[in-house]
């Protein structure tokens, strides 16, 4: 039944592919004789497509077998690579923002309909960092405008705190398919952006909202829960140090709204610590 479909309609391998990866597919499965046919049906080579990934495929007659789906190593190194010396060329946040909207080395920036840059003031003395763009964020194009948006310009409010006197970006400029966790590769192709925001912002103060931010800024060992509502330090330069404090993400909240409290408590640290050194 599956062999007659594919010779009645030509499939797009491609498009298909595409629409994998945008759902946040990471593997398929098939019959060793039903993807074989398909292939030489469609006569298409995977290895040609523009996306920098390499199918690999495990054999097995009495079992289903398993495409995975990941970037190579050569190829991942030399897009990282390539990341980092972008980022060092750009001498202000205007830059930067062109050169990463102009970036094509991240999978994610073909399932995103936006970039979304940083936003904000580029003398700031906090910098809000949380993990990517929602649905919102991608459709609108900027950071922090939905429900977690408006959640975090209230608390911002609380303490007396302008958001246009922040600035907020996200570790990663494109919204993951589905809103799913980003993975370690994604993360580490992102972070040069992010890193030389920071780097010609030069605040303070960081505050990192959620995990991903803390993990993907500051590797530490600990978890978001036992991490939260303790002063670190992240090295910007050899002039320049800022005091970090992480916390719950604003989506967090509103699933767990029993755990405001504690980032109430988080948020009363930072005025306290940016009224003290002012």
């Amino acid at each position: 039944m599956y062999n007659l479909v594919i010779m009645e309609k030509r499939v797009n391998i491609e498009e298909t592919l595409d629409w994998y990866i945008w759902a946040g597919v990471t593997e398929t499965c098939a019959t060793e004789v039903c993807l074989n046919n398909l292939l030489e049906t469609l006569d298409i080579s995977l290895s040609a497509r523009s996306h920098p990934i390499t199918p690999i495929l495990k054999k097995n007659k009495d079992t289903l077998d398993t495409i995975h789906v990941n970037s190579s190593t050569a190829s991942f190194d030399n897009i990282a690579k390539n990341a980092r010396e972008l980022c060092s060329k750009a001498s202000s946040l205007d830059e930067l923002k062109d050169l990463v909207q102009k970036f094509d080395g991240c999978n994610l920036k073909k399932t995103a309909a936006n970039t979304v840059f940083g936003d904000g003031s580029p003398h700031a003395r906090v910098v809000l960092i949380g993990e990517a763009p929602g649905a919102d964020e991608d459709r609108i194009g900027s950071p922090f405008v939905g429900k977690c948006g408006k959640l975090l310009d209230k608390m911002l409010a609380a303490i007396n705190i302008n958001r246009a006197d922040c600035y907020i970006t996200n570790v990663l400029p494109w919204r993951p398919p589905g809103n799913r966790t980003p993975t370690d590769e994604e993360v580490a192709i992102c972070l040069p952006f992010l890193k030389r925001q920071i780097e010609l912002i030069k605040p303070d103060f960081l505050l990192l909202l959620g995990g991903i931010a803390l993990k993907s800024l500051l590797d530490v060992p600990d978890s978001i829960s036992r991490t939260r509502g303790k002063w670190l330090e992240y090295v910007i330069d050899e002039q320049k140090t800022a005091q970090v404090l992480a916390t719950y993400h604003p989506s967090y909240l509103l699933r767990s709204p029993s755990q405001k409290a504690k980032v109430w408590g988080d948020f009363l640290r930072l005025q306290k610590k940016m009224n003290c050194e002012e």
